[in-house]
């Protein structure tokens, strides 16, 4: 853990691939994570269309294209906050923390490794039943978040994100590629 650590700010690349029961086919979003240190996290999406969110002092605000922002408190979104947990975590190299807030159970060695993350809190277990970091050596791969419902989102972070999948990509296609087994 302590090698993920990374000082604030923090930025990367990604790549998001929701697979959401009422859609067809999966959505896929481009654009920049940035931590900036402590609680705050930013999520720039690029395309399909601009969306910032801030993640920070226990309120999510939102700002899509010219609209006026929209905020929320965690405590109505647990599924956001067992991700504030985790990428806190994770870029802070607080193992620690990390047990806090999940099970935590690794696989893997230092060259190629995994990390699965069941909430401990049941409110958020409701919501989001697991967490399953890929990394190879000190970088995270990618993140996919279990919901509850059947729904997955799969975020693979830097040059994991190249090429973009497709909206065809398929669930066991972005595994293999988040656990660096996927041809390119």
């Amino acid at each position: 853990m302590a090698s993920l650590a990374r000082p604030a700010p923090a930025r990367t690349a990604f790549a998001e691939v929701r697979f959401l029961g009422m859609l067809e086919r999966p959505l896929v979003l481009t654009g920049e994570l940035a931590w900036l240190g402590g609680d705050h996290l930013r999520r720039s999406v690029a395309t399909p269309y601009r969306e910032q969110s801030d993640i920070a002092d226990g309120t999510l605000r939102v700002q899509r294209g010219q609209r006026p922002p929209r905020e929320v408190s965690l405590a109505r979104a647990p599924e956001l906050k067992g991700l504030l947990l985790s990428f806190q975590a994770l870029l802070s190299g607080d193992a620690a923390a990390l047990a806090d807030a999940f099970e935590v159970r690794a696989d893997g060695d230092a060259a190629r490794w995994t990390l699965h993350l069941v909430p401990r809190d049941a409110a958020l277990r409701r919501r989001v039943t697991a967490i399953t970091v890929d990394g190879a050596e000190r970088e995270p791969r990618c993140m996919r978040l279990d919901e509850a419902d059947g729904d997955r989102s799969v975020t693979l972070f830097g040059a994991a994100a190249e090429p973009l999948p497709t909206p065809h990509a398929t669930r066991a296609e972005l595994d293999a590629r988040c656990r660096g087994t996927a041809a390119r």
